[in-house]
Order: structure tokens, then C-alpha cells, then sequence
């Protein structure tokens, strides 16, 4: 999966407010191609396993809040230096210092409620991939 596979998550506050398909919409103009998705609900448990690397942070707590909220869209995208080429295209994690056009400048609400996930790493990624989905969900190549 290394270098060609990455793992986003589309967060409650982009899905709840109808932006899933805008998102993903930009996505795919970018080179994208979705490999794997589902729509979901996480449990507290379930948010806190998948953060757990920021368990503590100060931030942890309302971070585990904000993602079992409500419904997500997780999704396995195959594109060349896929981590690297995400990471560009949602912006930065404050919409305020997102560069024009990213998602987070188009669709996020706050530092916080910053509409996207996306891995930061290549074995990020393929951590991430294996608790959304099982080896039968996704393609391989």
C-alpha cells in the first residue's frame, strides 16, 4: 500500500452539513480514486482507539467528542504519493491558514470541526486503512 494508498475521513461536521460529495468531488479532480468507503457512525470507544496517539493531548477529549457526534465517511483513495498529495490538497488544520482552494478552506468550520482526516504517513495509512476496513474491502496493487 506504501506510497499509492491513504486513508481520509470525511467528519461529522462536513458530512452532517451535506459536503461529503463536494468533498470527494475534489478529490477525484485531483487524481483520486476511491478504493474503499463507508459511512458510519463511531462509537466513543471507537474515536478514542483510532486517536489514541493524542490521548494525551488536550485536546483528546473534545477530538473523541467531536468524531462520535455523529456520521463519517472513511474512505481507502489510491492515487502516486497519495499521503503527500492529501495532505496538500485538504489544507491546513486551521481553515484560516488553509491555502485557497484546499478543503478545509472551502468547507471547514473551525480548527476543531476542520472537516477532513487524512494520514500523515505512509504507515499511518496503512494502520488507519486496517481499522476501517478488512483486507476484503480493499483492492490491492
Amino acid at each position: 500500500m506504501a506510497g499509492r494508498h491513504t486513508l481520509t475521513i470525511i467528519k461529522p461536521d462536513a458530512f452532517g452539513a451535506g459536503k461529503a460529495g463536494l468533498i470527494l468531488a475534489l478529490l477525484e479532480q485531483h487524481g483520486f480514486t476511491v478504493k474503499a468507503a463507508r459511512v458510519m457512525h463511531l462509537s466513543a470507544a471507537q474515536a478514542g482507539a483510532f486517536y489514541a496517539v493524542h490521548a494525551g493531548r488536550g485536546f483528546f477529549g473534545e477530538l473523541v467528542g467531536f468524531m462520535s457526534s455523529g456520521p463519517c465517511m472513511p474512505m481507502l483513495l489510491e492515487r502516486d504519493d497519495a499521503v503527500a498529495t492529501l495532505r496538500t490538497v485538504i489544507g491546513a488544520t486551521d481553515p484560516a491558514e488553509a491555502a485557497e482552494g484546499t478543503v478545509r478552506k472551502l468547507y471547514a468550520e473551525s480548527k476543531g470541526r476542520n472537516a477532513i482526516h487524512a494520514s500523515d504517513s505512509d504507515e499511518n495509512a496503512q494502520i488507519e486503512a486496517a481499522f476501517f476496513f478488512a483486507g476484503a474491502d480493499t483492492v490491492r496493487g
